[in-house]
């Protein structure tokens, strides 16, 4: 006794789904094969929108209010440049805009301080001329 199966009856049997939806399904496995073998491009805008804000905050001189801030940055920035080394480019990126978010973080800061500063320095001017006014009333200097 001979079993006669053909080629069409033994896809069938190994695989019963209709013709174009077999095809489609290999075509998209093999889109998704292909779309994680390629590799994500280095995060250059990222990397230099970091370097731009760190290049600002530096200029700022924040490192007089807020160094803590600032070196965060830094090394948030070295750090994505590693990761991009070892070809890790989803973290790169992420360390990239940290680094953008922590050198944004430091010039915010270091203007907040500078406007208290600027603030104090107002109220001891207001208090000295309030004592100069109960001084002398009449408002007329001798």
């Amino acid at each position: 006794m001979k079993c006669h199966i053909n080629n069409s009856q033994a896809t069938k049997a190994f695989w019963p789904v209709r013709p174009g939806l077999r095809w489609l399904l290999i075509g998209s496995t093999l889109l998704l094969i292909s779309a994680c073998a390629t590799s994500q491009p280095p995060p250059s805008a990222e990397l230099a929108a970091a370097e731009r804000a760190i290049g600002v905050a530096e200029r700022a001189q924040v490192t007089r209010y807020t160094s803590i801030e600032l070196n965060t940055a830094r090394q948030e920035l070295v750090a994505a440049r590693t990761a991009i080394t070892a070809k890790d480019m989803p973290q790169a990126e992420r360390l990239a805009l940290q680094a953008q978010l922590s050198a944004e973080l430091a010039l915010a800061r270091a203007e907040l301080l500078k406007a208290r500063e600027v603030n104090q320095d107002m109220l001891q001017s207001i208090e000295a001329v309030k004592q100069e006014a109960q001084r002398n009333p009449s408002g007329v200097k001798p």
